[in-house]
């Protein structure tokens, strides 16, 4: 007979964005059986939550930790998200998903994107099907899964700076497909990172395409979140910023498309004076009938590979050519230009990982490596993508600021997630540990949304943009994924710490997981399920 829990006395915040109750919940095995007042049950052990809160369990809408629930030993790389709330991820990011590929392709060595390798897996997963039979049981958490393009683009070509053939295409397109069919919840671009940064609006259309026809979201890592960037070649004008927001526009303009807008991030100080207009863009865009949201995270500085800033020209070119006197000094003369264009430097490029040949210069940004080491910052630069065989991780900054991300907080488009994961050497990102809770925090001191909406746009919300059915929700007959949290410590926490704070107890699929400080490790390890979208 399955296990009963009766919850009672929580306040209860039901996903929907609706005023919270004061009552009871009652889980029977995986699944919530009834919500109300003074329910009782004879056979359930019962919880006193009185003066705590009770959510769904937080979804995590934007995650790349489908890289880590393949590792052989995944359980630490979720320990702090349970600790945060969050008992769900949508994952498979920026173009660059840990399956979706062609099997025997000849360049899985390139997969991740400079910032995931499928090194030390427990196997490799070409497709969908194969990875939600992997983590189903065998996973700490929830795990929904988009189709990378970037991933499926180099099982088929590599990192080959050129469009496909009709015959490439249509390989591209059948992985994506394929992904779909498998319960796929969509399918992500990442136009910043190789090879998806070579993809023509034509490529980028019919995969566009693809998830209309599949009512697929589509999330897009853009191709510049800054004023000024390598992405486009002239570096004046409208800036660069909302020349990518153009591009999505154009690609969704006139379609059902549910196009999504990966962290919506203004990069650089001279970047943020734009964020009126960002905001204005994504407005005009649904007002003319586009179905566009955006996610954002909490913190004020950015993770991303180390050649996020390179052009793709230059990203093609071999380590030797790229030191050649005249292509080194067009480059150098680009990143001079955009530095005063944007107000961001080498100075706020913080090294967070450089590999094994680089373990001394993390922790430090570029600027103070190049000081260091009596070199030009130019020098230091491709020295550091050198050492880290061009897959090293930076933190940039600025990235928003605490009051921008606040007013984004409420916009009715935005939902929440973390865009972060626990990594096995350097400097780990400080939003694996509390940007959840930092969310609460704003909201109960009322510098954020209130807190019925904050919990939707991390739990029902998310669920109904991706079709994750039965979860998201407190209600009867949706899975027992649940956060207990007690507001006053939330209230009076520090925000963007480092530290998780607030959360109380987490179940998952109806185990409880996390109660206080202690996790259950047994339970935490195999509590986690594949989420396939049904088509």
């Amino acid at each position: 007979m399955a296990k009963k829990t009766l919850l009672q006395n929580a306040r209860i915040y039901d996903g929907t964005g609706a005023e919270p109750m004061v009552g009871d919940v009652l889980i029977c095995g995986e699944r919530i059986v009834e919500v109300g007042s003074g329910l009782e049950s004879d056979d359930a052990r019962v919880i006193d939550l009185d003066g705590l809160s009770l959510a769904p369990g937080f979804i995590d809408a934007h995650s790349h930790n489908d890289w880590l629930a393949i590792k052989k030993q995944p359980r630490k790389y979720f320990d702090p998200f349970v600790r945060q709330g969050i008992t769900s991820f949508v994952a498979g990011n920026c173009g660059l998903s840990a399956a979706g590929f062609e099997h025997g392709s000849a360049h899985l060595d390139r997969m991740g994107g400079g910032l995931f390798s499928l090194e030390a897996m427990s196997g490799t997963y070409a497709t969908l099907d194969e990875f939600f039979a992997a983590i189903d049981g065998s996973t700490p958490m929830n795990m929904a899964m988009l189709t990378g393009h970037c991933s499926a683009r180099t099982s088929v070509v590599g990192y080959e700076n050129r469009g496909l053939s009709d015959e490439e295409l249509r390989r591209l397109l059948g992985i994506l497909e394929d992904g779909l069919q498998a319960g796929g919840c969509g399918v992500s671009l990442g136009l910043m990172y190789e090879p998806g940064i070579y993809a023509p609006i034509d490529e980028l259309r019919a995969v566009a395409e693809l998830c209309e026809r599949y009512d697929a979201p589509l999330t897009v890592h853009a191709r510049a979140y800054t004023a000024t960037s390598m992405a486009y070649a002239n570096p004046l004008g409208r800036p660069h910023n909302l020349r990518a927001l153009d591009e999505l526009r154009a690609i969704a303009q006139g379609t059902k498309l549910k196009l999504q807008y990966s962290h919506a991030v203004m990069v650089g100080r001279r970047t943020l004076a734009s964020s009126d207009k960002v905001i204005a863009h994504i407005d005009a865009m649904k007002a003319s009938g586009i179905d566009v949201m955006f996610d954002i995270f909490a913190a004020d500085f950015g993770v991303s590979v180390i050649t996020t800033i390179m052009p793709a020209w230059y990203q093609a070119m071999s380590a030797a050519e790229k030191r050649k006197p005249a292509n080194k000094a067009l480059f150098t003369a680009l990143v001079a230009v955009t530095k005063r264009l944007l107000g961001f430097g080498f100075d706020n490029m913080l090294i967070a990982d450089a590999g094994e040949q680089g373990r001394r210069f993390e922790g430090k940004t570029v600027a103070q490596i190049a000081h260091e080491e009596n070199t030009s910052d130019i020098d230091a630069y491709l020295m550091l993508c050198e050492v880290s065989d061009y897959k090293g991780r930076i933190f940039m900054s600025p990235y928003n600021t605490t009051e921008l991300t606040s007013t984004l907080s409420r916009h009715d488009l935005s939902l929440y997630m973390t865009d972060s994961w626990v990594e096995d050497h350097g400097v780990q990102y400080r939003s694996i540990y509390d940007c959840m809770p930092t969310f609460l925090h704003w909201s109960l001191v009322g510098s954020g949304a209130d807190m019925p909406t904050t919990i939707r746009k991390m739990s029902g919300a998310v669920a109904d943009r991706f079709s994750l059915v039965d979860r998201g929700y407190v209600r009867p007959g949706c899975f027992a994924d649940l956060t207990v949290f007690d507001e006053d410590a939330l209230r009076i926490g520090t925000p963007n710490g480092g530290e998780p704070f607030g959360i109380e107890k987490v179940w998952i699929n109806g185990a409880l997981v996390l109660d206080g400080d202690t996790l259950d490790e047994a339970a935490f390890a195999t509590s986690g399920r594949a989420l396939r979208v049904a088509r």
